[in-house]
This record gives structure tokens, C-alpha cells and sequence, in this order.
């Protein structure tokens, strides 16, 4: 961060606190149970999410570009969860609410980059079934491991350097209005809002990037379901869309679960009360990766399959050695 510093301007001192206070939610009695459960939520999230991943890299039939990006969803949910829930744990429900000035910068690099990313990710994933769909002599050309890969790999890019471009901006104010944190972890808008000198250039990005990494993701999903729609409707038998749809179903439960309760927190943010907001945010944080690998295991038969096949070996490696 001296570097960014340094790029923007010479001999600039900035105020910058030894530590941050995380306030959390406040005046909710036996709120530790709530904590309890997110600590619940993370033990199923890190157990469905590499379930779904040794299932992919176990299964050579799952080695198809489309399960790249399943795979980038688990491995991006399991980093997820493990970059925040540990953290709001140790800080809440053992009472550790001081994070170092420098910890916290990286703690909300770590968070945003990863819930950012887990857009992204279903952008892939509706790309996917747009061209399976609507172009589907193509897929073989379009949708190809080297271009998911290439795909996937603009999006962790693009990600990395906005959130150090929003953590650089940090750096550049100076902190004298307080050290609270009014939430459950380093959150961007509640830090710089705690600034004494100019934050307008962090304000311009707290209103960019909900754009860039919630709005058009979701546009393009919709867009790409319209065309979907549009042509099943017109090539297709009632029962043979039917059929063809119900591929799309695993991905349209993940597109609500994440895209709905982001989109409500990040419009209303404002004008709903600070412990409604921490609650609506941490939900939004820990569930979409608990649920994500249960809605592919039960509504994707490839994945089905998989563990089927996984099962059968494993039960006639057994049988085998017994005889």
C-alpha cells in the first residue's frame, strides 16, 4: 500500500489509527447463539464445498469446462467462509473486537474480493447454459476448457485489482472521526466514512462497484435466460423444453439465493436499521456458500451420477478386499 501511496502523490501524511474497533450488533440479548450458528453454517459450507470439488477432480466425467466454474463456485464459497466466519468468530464470540489497522485492510480485501467473486462466477455458469441452449452445435467450439479457464481468469483479475484499487483508497484517508467499525467485519462504506479529509473518490467506487460486480452480472443472467427462453419456446416440443430447462434450475436457485438478499442489502442499506443490516449482510455472506454445493448435488444429475459411480467403486474396492 506505500507504493499506491507513493504512485499518487509525495510527502502526503495520512492519519491512520493503530486499530479498528468492530462494533457488531448491539443491544440483542444471547446474541453469542447467533454466532454459534454461523459456526454451524461454516462446518457444512467448508464439508459440502469440498465434497464438491473431490467429486470433480475424483470424476474424470466431470472434467468438462462447464464443471471448471462449479468448481471455482466451491473453491471460491470454501475461501469465502474461511476468510470471514473465523474471523467474525474470534472477533464476537471470544471477544477479540480490536483489529490492527493493517489486518483489517486485508481482512476486507480478502471478504469483498470473494463475495465479488462468487458473482462472477455465476456469470460463467449462465454462459454456459446460454450457448449449451441457444447454440448448442457451437458448444463444442465456444465453451472449450481453455476458454472457461480464460473466462474465469479476467474475473478473479478484474476482481483482485478493484478491491486493491478500494483498499488503496483506504490507505489515503485519514481516520480521526472514530475507530468503530459499525458492523461485523472490515466493511469498505463503514470505514471510510470514518475519514476526515476527502473520501469522494471512495464514494464513486461505493457506488461503481455494486454496479459493475452486482447489476450487470445479474443483467446479463436475465438476458441470457430471456434468450434461453425464447428459444426453447420456438424450436423446441413443451416436453423437450421442459427437459432442457430443468439443466438450468440448479443455477437459477444459486442466481436467487445469492443475487436477491445482496441486491435488497446493498439498494437499502441506508434506510434499514444497523443491526437488520449486519444480520441481512452476514447472511448473505455464509448461506450462499452452505447452500450452493447441496442445491448441485441434488439438482444437477451429473453430479449425482458422480457420487454413484464414486460409491459403487468404493463398495467393489471393499468386496475386493475381503475376498
Amino acid at each position: 500500500m506505500e507504493l499506491f501511496n507513493s504512485a499518487l502523490g509525495k510527502n502526503i501524511t495520512f492519519v491512520h489509527p493503530a486499530y479498528f474497533i468492530v462494533s457488531g450488533l448491539s443491544g440483542i440479548p444471547n446474541i453469542k447463539y447467533y454466532y454459534v450458528f454461523l459456526l454451524f453454517v461454516y462446518f457444512f459450507s467448508v464439508l459440502g464445498n469440498t465434497i464438491v470439488m473431490a467429486l470433480i477432480c475424483l470424476d474424470r466425467n466431470l472434467r468438462t469446462p462447464k464443471y471448471i466454474a462449479v468448481f471455482n463456485l466451491a473453491f471460491t464459497d470454501l475461501f469465502a467462509s474461511s476468510a470471514l466466519v473465523p474471523k467474525v468468530l474470534d472477533i464476537f464470540l471470544f471477544n477479540h473486537p480490536y483489529i490492527p489497522y493493517s489486518d483489517c485492510l486485508t481482512f476486507l480485501f480478502f471478504c469483498y474480493t470473494c463475495l465479488s467473486m462468487q458473482s462472477f462466477n455465476l456469470v460463467a455458469l449462465a454462459y454456459d447454459r446460454l450457448v449449451a441452449i441457444v447454440f448448442p452445435l457451437h458448444y463444442q467450439v465456444k465453451v472449450t476448457h481453455r476458454s472457461m479457464s480464460s473466462l474465469i481468469g479476467s474475473f478473479w483479475l478484474f476482481d483482485i485489482i478493484a478491491n486493491f484499487i478500494a483498499v488503496g483508497l483506504i490507505t489515503r484517508l485519514s481516520i480521526c472521526e472514530s475507530v468503530v467499525i459499525n458492523s461485523y467485519f472490515c466493511d469498505h462504506g463503514q470505514i471510510y466514512r470514518l475519514s476526515c479529509n476527502d473520501h469522494f473518490p471512495n464514494y464513486v467506487l461505493s457506488c461503481l462497484y455494486p454496479v459493475l460486480i452486482y447489476w450487470l452480472p445479474i443483467v446479463f443472467i436475465l438476458l441470457s435466460y430471456f434468450c434461453i427462453i425464447v428459444t426453447l419456446a420456438k424450436v423446441a416440443t413443451v416436453h423437450q423444453g421442459l427437459k432442457a430447462f430443468k439443466t438450468c434450475i440448479g443455477h437459477l436457485l444459486l442466481v436467487a439465493i445469492y443475487f436477491i438478499p445482496v441486491l435488497i442489502t446493498f439498494t437499502s442499506m441506508e434506510k434499514i436499521d444497523p443491526n437488520t443490516r449486519i444480520i441481512n449482510l452476514s447472511m448473505t455472506s455464509v448461506f450462499p456458500p452452505m447452500l450452493n454445493p447441496i442445491i448441485y448435488v441434488l439438482q444437477t444429475q451429473e453430479i449425482k451420477e458422480s457420487v454413484k459411480r464414486l460409491l459403487k467403486i468404493r463398495w467393489k474396492s471393499k468386496i475386493t478386499m475381503k475376498a
